[in-house]
């Protein structure tokens, strides 16, 4: 079957008409009172009776560095340092996409009238909702890898999952107990980012769960968290995340590694539904910046706000493509970019993250990464 046989539509990939549905895109009715929240997985679990650990070196690689690469959110950490929320979070709000004149001047702008006391509140609602997301995000993980525990067939990927197993837990841990008494604001999960974790966890096919998870999800985060290390200056955020990177640079390895074996042998048909998944979850992720709830939370049309958030001019969007520079490199090195008629890369083109693909990719930049103190994380690209 070829590639054009088996294109699908916006409205069947996403689920609305078209990637900038405003409607779609702004719809936001959480329940405050919801604790629990159910998805249906449809995976096997596989049992594998060849233990021969090894024989796939770099992941048994990977593996051995997990184990001696653990840390204690506890121990390791100084919670006894005061955080001063204003400075800490405004630092953060002037490197994004916001600080800009699009936001802060255009007449259009829901924020144009806005004084100090405005914008010192959206700061701090802003960087409490991102940390919430990752809060959120993280348990998503924790999630999927124990999922891939489960369904993947080799043993050194079992082996290296358990380990991620634990970081993703630890990553829980650290996340809720800086927001609860460092930051005093949280937010419930996006509905962009849960919509997308729901389909991880949906898809019976184990490699969907390490493209959408190990690849999308955890390579924007590891970017985010770069650049959020790079610009923030209080010490026990600086700190943490340092450990977090640590890890995360080694879980979007494990998805290149594994899914590099993969991806040679799939059909045309097959590759590009991993396309069109990797498109929604680009997607999913832009329309999660546009942090809805935040301009709900500070009194503002979310319509209006997610319309401007979209009308956003290509030179004020470096902070958005930022976090896609761990995403489009790592998906051209698994060959999805030019794969079939190089559907990926026209949408990544679309939204304007295409000029990333020549960074570095994950599948050994974890060794930059790693928790010897004498080494320097990579600066964002």
């Amino acid at each position: 079957m070829s590639t054009a046989e088996i294109q699908r539509t916006d409205q069947e990939i996403l689920d609305r008409a078209a990637q900038d549905d405003i409607d779609a895109i702004a719809a936001y009715n959480p329940d405050p009172d919801a604790v629990l929240h159910e998805v249906q997985d449809q995976a096997d679990a596989l049992f594998t009776w060849d233990y021969e650990k090894g024989s796939r070196p770099r992941l048994d690689k990977l593996y051995e560095k997990a184990k001696v690469s653990q840390w204690n959110a506890q121990t390791d950490l100084d919670w006894s340092i005061e955080v001063d929320p204003q400075k800490a979070f405004n630092i953060f709000t002037e490197v994004s996409n916001v600080n800009t004149g699009h936001w802060t001047e255009h007449p259009d702008s829901p924020a144009k009238n806005w004084g100090d006391k405005e914008w010192d509140q959206f700061s701090v609602e802003s960087f409490a909702w991102r940390l919430s997301q990752f809060l959120h995000g993280e348990q998503g993980a924790l999630l999927c890898t124990a999922k891939i525990v489960e369904t993947v067939p080799w043993i050194d990927a079992k082996y290296y999952a358990a380990t991620q197993v634990v970081d993703e837990a630890r990553h829980v841990e650290v996340f809720n107990k800086y927001i609860d008494e460092k930051i005093g604001v949280r937010y419930p999960v996006n509905p962009h980012l849960q919509l997308l974790i729901d389909d991880i966890i949906n898809d019976s096919r184990w490699d969907m769960t390490y493209l959408g998870m190990q690849i999308m999800v955890e390579g924007l985060a590891l970017a985010a968290f770069g650049l959020m290390h790079q610009v923030t200056t209080e010490p026990l955020l600086k700190k943490l995340l340092r450990y977090v990177m640590a890890d995360e640079a080694r879980h979007v390895a494990f998805g290149v590694l594994s899914l590099q074996e993969v991806y040679q042998d799939m059909t045309a048909q097959e590759v590009r539904e991993r396309q069109e998944f990797a498109f929604e979850a680009g997607i999913r992720m832009r329309d999660r910046l546009l942090q809805q709830e935040v301009w709900d939370r500070m009194g503002c049309d979310v319509k209006h706000a997610v319309k401007h958030g979209l009308d956003i001019p290509d030179e004020d969007q470096i902070f958005s493509q930022l976090l896609f520079s761990k995403i489009v490199p790592n998906c051209r090195k698994l060959g999805l970019l030019d794969a079939g008629d190089g559907w990926l890369r026209d949408r990544f083109t679309e939204i304007g993250v295409i000029e990333l693909e020549h960074l570095e990719d994950t599948g050994q930049e974890y060794d930059a990464f790693t928790l010897d103190e004498g080494t320097p994380i990579p600066a964002p690209h």
